[in-house]
């Protein structure tokens, strides 16, 4: 077991998701596309010191703080890390389905994600260059994955799991956002 993962050991297959269930959902949406259509609600609030707390359904509120260099007490992960804890876990997701969905036993998957980010707006009181892109620029991930298949199927699971991951298309292509002052 490692500190990262202490549910699960080297080498043994990864605590497998309910296939029954996902077949049936697979099904579902199959037959009615629209009922698959959904709204994701969170609250966050400020704690002070760029520290937030966000509720997600009835878990415990998640922290989202900035490091020191950032004026943050370094609390937690900052949010363009958290976002990309959640590319990289919509992806592990989508590669167990995908396995699961094909018959294939993994036995580790370990994601990898490096990306640019450009700060130096200071969220909008720093350089504020109208042609400035703020956010990330550029992602590259590297998936590890270990299991009863040969590479080529291992990496048509990942390739897949990218394509359908809906973190991943929140990535390549935008929603659309507004804000209002309520």
């Amino acid at each position: 077991m490692s500190d990262l993962t202490p549910n699960h050991n080297p080498g043994e297959a990864l605590e497998p998701i309910d296939a029954e269930r996902l077949a049936s959902l697979a099904q579902k949406n199959q037959e009615n596309p629209a009922g698959g259509k959904k709204q994701i609600k969170t609250h966050t609030e400020a704690d002070g010191q760029f520290r937030n707390y966000t509720q997600i359904r009835d878990l415990e509120p998640v922290l989202v703080a900035e490091p020191p260099q950032l004026l943050g007490d370094n609390a937690a992960g900052n949010p363009t890390e958290v976002a990309q804890a959640a590319l990289a876990s919509c992806i592990s997701v989508g590669i167990q389905a995908i396995a699961t969905h094909r018959g294939v036993t993994l036995t580790r998957i370990a994601i990898d994600i490096e990306s640019d980010i450009d700060i130096s707006a200071v969220w909008g009181v720093g350089d504020l260059d109208e042609d400035k892109r703020t956010g990330v620029s550029d992602v590259r991930v590297k998936i590890e994955l270990e299991g009863d298949a040969d590479r080529e199927t291992l990496d048509k699971i990942q390739r897949d799991a990218v394509k359908w991951s809906p973190v991943v298309n929140t990535y390549t292509r935008p929603a659309n956002l507004t804000s209002e002052l309520v």
